[in-house]
């Protein structure tokens, strides 16, 4: 089967049970926060769409909030292809709806920022990888920790995201971390294809978990069906059972 035929985000995936009950994610060498942004450095998180940052390090987020660490958050969409010909959800109302959603999360988090908001096209940033680089060289520093969505992520705006990235760290002397996201759904426990070797394990307090939870219901307009099209959430149920999870996993 084609490698990115394979990386398709179909039905629900695999369950959050059938994950837990994988003995190789507990054996997976433990990174603290302290270690993954030290002293003096800033975190970054380059969100494909407002969500993302949530979904993918939210509990990560919460804990550097707690230390005092700084964190920008740069989003790339505005997420207005989530419901593709609805009339409850147009593009207008999405375009105000998920930034202000995603405001909302951070909050939970611990995190009084404004995202800084490109404004590329949801769904089109395969084109513009290019463009998408110069914006992130623009903004990062050296020193800085970029934490963005894994560059084999089975989503192609998850995956341009991830090689820009990869890009604009290399070019101003910043850390790339990357993180799956829907990885977790069309892979399965012990999966060749998921780059266990660089894996990490980031264990989360009960607090950080409660807040992350708290953030991702921050997301309505993805957490309920639509009646216009009679689509159902656009965040699967095991999409939020994985974000329940007490750690979270990088790749460095």
């Amino acid at each position: 089967m084609d490698a990115v035929a394979r990386r398709a985000i179909r039905g629900e995936g695999t369950t959050e049970i059938e994950w837990s009950r994988w003995p190789g994610i507990a054996r997976l060498p433990v990174i603290e926060p302290q270690e993954l942004v030290p002293a003096g450095a800033r975190a970054v998180v380059v969100a494909p769409h407002p969500d993302d940052e949530v979904l993918s390090v939210g509990g990560l987020l919460a804990l550097l909030a707690d230390c005092g660490r700084p964190v920008e958050v740069i989003a790339v969409t505005d997420g207005t292809a989530s419901h593709r010909g609805s009339t409850e959800w147009p593009v207008e109302r999405l375009a105000r709806t998920r930034p202000r959603e995603s405001r909302k999360a951070l909050h939970c988090l611990g995190l009084a920022i404004e995202p800084a908001r490109l404004g590329l096209p949801d769904g089109g940033l395969k084109e513009l990888r290019a463009m998408l680089t110069a914006e992130l060289v623009s903004l990062l520093r050296p020193g800085d920790v970029v934490f963005t969505t894994w560059r084999q992520d089975g989503h192609p705006d998850h995956e341009a995201t991830g090689e820009a990235c990869a890009l604009a760290a290399a070019s101003t002397g910043a850390r790339l971390v990357e993180v799956p996201v829907w990885g977790w759904h069309w892979s399965r426990p012990g999966d060749a294809c998921m780059p266990w070797q660089r894996a990490f394990r980031l264990p989360l307090s009960e607090e950080a978990v409660r807040r992350k939870r708290m953030a991702v219901k921050a997301f309505t307009s993805q957490l309920r069906r639509d009646a216009s099209t009679g689509s159902g959430p656009v965040l699967r149920a095991t999409t939020v059972q994985r974000a329940a999870r007490p750690f979270e996993v990088v790749f460095l």
